[in-house]
Formats: structure tokens, sequence, C-alpha cells
């Protein structure tokens, strides 16, 4: 009489590993990788070019035109300014452009293209649970984002402080485009903009509409906060007599008017000044015995970056705990598997 053996225990069904599921993210995302890391060593090229041998090209050129007063035969490299201040506009513009190129990449394709097409609810029923398949759509995509955001930020501020006090023409630090494209808020509403599109993605889970709903988004956070940026830190107020006019801080605006006998503080009519009898007469009107304006100096540049970028993260991790709800509730009546 023969025994039958045992038939070999079949091996447990393992779970995606992290490793696993981070190269079917690259695999699946090589296009747009290729496109990110390309668009990042282009603008970083720029950015070392223009705050080296471009800003001593047009430092030196402002210094002989300076020299000579800019008279008439006046001998001095004016193609090295005008090339100082075309790649100084396309990089100041283009690098507070990215959070809206990343909302349109991660709308249309992070979250939405996965549920439309089926691929994740295949991915779901293969060990791999949703919010595994969640974070690593997230976390893998956040690390490319701020590298390459934070690069050409640091890049573009180390650029235009070697040209500040060198260049005629340099942008003030309190220039928006200058501020966003040279500090860690940038960086931030990148990262805001990859989990607005992760969220609208998995509201629509549908391409198109996704893309177009992160932008409009993205764009809605960025004003946001652009409009809280002025009141986020206390701001230096400058007071001045009618006779000494208005007072002539620079900096970020918050506030700015007329003051009256009582302290009371007042829109500007801004009629044109004391020297117009029909403006002294509404000054008169209103009491006006002098002027305000409250700003930020340039002291306050890091505590405005830092304040708005914190404001921006908490934003984010908003976004985030919301995607995570909106996929437990659209997988709560389906089955699911733990990975």
């Amino acid at each position: 009489m023969t025994s039958l053996a045992p038939a070999p225990p079949t091996a447990p069904r393992t779970p995606a590993t992290a490793p696993r599921l981070t190269r079917w993210l690259l695999r699946l995302h090589r296009p747009a990788l290729s496109v990110w890391t390309a668009l990042v060593l282009l603008l970083s090229a720029a950015l070392l070019w223009m705050g080296g041998p471009l800003t001593d090209a047009a430092a030196e050129a402002w210094a002989r035109y300076n020299a000579c007063g800019g008279a008439a035969g006046c001998n001095y490299d004016q193609p090295a300014i005008i090339r100082y201040k075309e790649i100084y506009s396309v990089t100041t513009f283009a690098i507070p452009a990215l959070p809206l190129l990343v909302a349109a990449w991660a709308g249309a394709t992070l979250t939405s293209r996965e549920l439309e097409t089926g691929t994740a609810q295949l991915t779901w029923a293969q060990s791999v649970s949703p919010v595994r398949w969640l974070t690593a759509r997230l976390a893998l995509p956040a690390v490319l984002v701020a590298l390459g955001t934070g690069l050409l930020v640091t890049l573009h501020h180390l650029a235009w402080s070697a040209g500040d006090g060198r260049i005629d023409t340099a942008k003030s630090w309190s220039d928006f485009p200058t501020f966003y494209a040279g500090g860690p808020l940038t960086v931030a509403l990148a990262l805001a903009a990859l989990a607005v599109g992760a969220l609208v993605g998995l509201l629509w889970r549908r391409s198109l509409p996704s893309l177009a709903g992160s932008v409009l988004a993205t764009g809605a956070v960025a004003a946001a906060v652009h409009t809280a940026l002025p009141h986020l830190w206390s701001g230096v107020t400058q007071t001045s007599t009618r006779a000494e006019g208005a007072p002539s801080g620079t900096g970020i605006a918050i506030d700015e008017g007329i003051v009256t006998s009582t302290g009371t503080r007042l829109a500007d009519p801004r009629c044109g000044g004391e020297y117009f009898p029909d403006c002294r007469a509404a000054y008169d009107r209103l009491d006006a015995v002098g002027y305000f304006r409250e700003y930020h100096p340039v002291s306050h540049y890091w505590p405005l970056q830092l304040t708005a970028t914190a404001l921006t993260l908490g934003i984010t991790a908003l976004l985030v705990l919301a995607a995570f709800r909106v996929l437990r509730a659209r997988t709560a009546a389906g089955p699911r598997t733990t990975g």
C-alpha cells in the first residue's frame, strides 16, 4: 500500500512591496518625468548663466554707461543688458508658473486616468490597498516636485542676489514675480498643486475635466495665499504731514491713506496733492493733517516667505486628508484588500 505524500504548501500571496510600486509608478509616468527633468535642467542652466556671466557683463555695461552719463557716443555693451533682462524675465515668470504645470499633470494622469481606465481597481484587487495606492502616487511625485522646484528657487534667489545693487534695472525684492520665483513659497504651492490634482482626479475620475479643474483650483489656492500674504506679518507704519507729502517707504504695501486730526485713517482721495486748490479743499473737508503708509520693508522678506509657506503647507495637508477621505468613501462599498 502506497501513501500519498501531502501536497507542498503554496506560498502565501504577498502584497506588492514599496519598491515594486515605485518602479511601476516611474514606468507609468516616464514621459512626464522626462519632461520635468528636462525643464528643471534647462531652467537651472539659464539661472546659472544669468547669475554668473550674464550678471557680470550687464553690471560692467551699466558701470560704463553711468560713467559716461549716457552721453552721445557712450561706449557700453547694450546687448549684455538686454540679454540679462530677457533671461531674467523668462525665468522669473516660468518658475512661479510651475505649480500650474504640476496641477495640470496631476489632475490629468496621477489618479484620474487610472480610475477612468480601471487600472486602479485592478491594482486594488492584487493585494495593494487603495490607501497604499494613493500614498505611493503622492509620496514619490512630492519628492520629485519639491527637489526640482527647490533647486530652481534657490538658484533664482542666488542669481537675483548677484545682480542686486549692481544692475540698475534689477527688480526689487518686493516685485511679486521675483518674490515668488526666489523663495520656498513656490515649492509649497507646487506641492499644493499636486494635492489638488490628486483630489480633483478622485472626484472627477476623468482626465480632461480633472486637468481643467486642477488648474483652476490651484489658481484659486494661489490667489488666496497671495491675498493673505501682506497680512501674515505685522507691517511697518510711516506717517508724514501734508506739507511733507506721502511717505516714500518701499516694499510690499499693506495700506495707505490720510490721517485726520483725531488719528482716524481714511482712504486717500488721490486728487493730485497739495499743489491743486481743489485737492487742498478736499483734504480740508476730510480734516486731513497728514499721510500714513503701512508696508513690509526688506527685513520682512523671510518672515513673509516662511509664514506664507507654512500657510500653504497647511492647506496642502488638508487637501491630502480630503483626498484620502474621498478615496475611502469611494471604495467603502466595494471589496477591500489589505496590503
